[in-house]
């Protein structure tokens, strides 16, 4: 019986820029452009916008056949926003979402430093990036592995804190654009904004903020081991 691990389905990477497209690009181009009276209508134009990322997310899914609990609560962000728009519960809720998602997503990365794999050692310690027998050896070798583990928490704590940050900018930006009723084309328009506006204001400071988490952990690394950066890192 063949493993799941070695069907290539499973295992394959996913394509950044049909992701991009399909999640940010469609969705916002139909909650633009396609979303009045004259093409879709605001409701069927919602519901045509948001089944993009969720069919792909469900797709995606399925293809894998294993659970991620970021691509779930990418499911639960698509399914919650569009009851809010299609039940026209106040567009606070939407801010609300808007916060609730990447704050779980930061408590569940600071409660991962509570397991044998902490996130941050699950994505940059490894023996794809680094020479983790090596580094493992050195830090062995000097009696720095209970210093190292405490670098592993501070590490996951600032990673984590860059979802804090994008909660934070996720709920200001929802309460800024978003004001219009659900329901209505405009604020179909006003989400596709919201969608649009995420990637450049929200995902670009979260991203300096999680680089520094790595920075911080390769110099701990480099500190604890006195390895130079070609020892830490695996070069071919």
């Amino acid at each position: 019986m063949s493993d799941n691990n070695d069907n290539p389905l499973i295992n394959r990477k996913e394509n950044p820029l049909l992701s991009l497209a399909v999640n940010i690009l469609i969705p916002a181009f139909i909650l633009f452009y396609l979303s009045n009276d004259e093409y879709l209508g605001s409701k069927l134009g919602f519901v045509v916008a948001l089944a993009f990322p969720f069919l792909y997310g469900l797709y995606d899914f399925i293809q894998r056949r294993k659970v991620n609990f970021i691509a779930a609560l990418g499911l639960v962000n698509v399914l919650l926003t569009g009851g809010i728009g299609l039940l026209e519960i106040d567009n606070h809720w939407l801010a609300v979402k808007e916060a609730t998602i990447p704050a779980l997503i930061g408590l569940a990365v600071l409660a991962s430093v509570k397991t044998k794999y902490p996130l941050i050692k699950t994505l940059f310690y490894n023996d794809l990036i680094v020479d983790t027998a090596k580094v493992d050896q050195a830090l062995a070798a000097r009696s720095q592995q209970p210093a190292f583990n405490e670098l592993i928490v501070r590490s996951t704590i600032i990673l984590s804190s860059s979802f804090l940050v994008s909660s934070v900018l996720n709920y200001i930006l929802a309460k800024l654009i978003v004001v219009s009723d659900p329901g209505t084309a405009a604020y179909n328009q006003e989400l596709g904004k919201l969608t649009l506006m995420s990637y450049p204001v929200i995902v670009i400071p979260s991203m300096i903020v999680m680089g520094f988490a790595f920075w911080y952990l390769y110099r701990g690394i480099k500190r604890l081991t006195g390895l130079g950066a070609e020892s830490i890192f695996k070069t071919g």
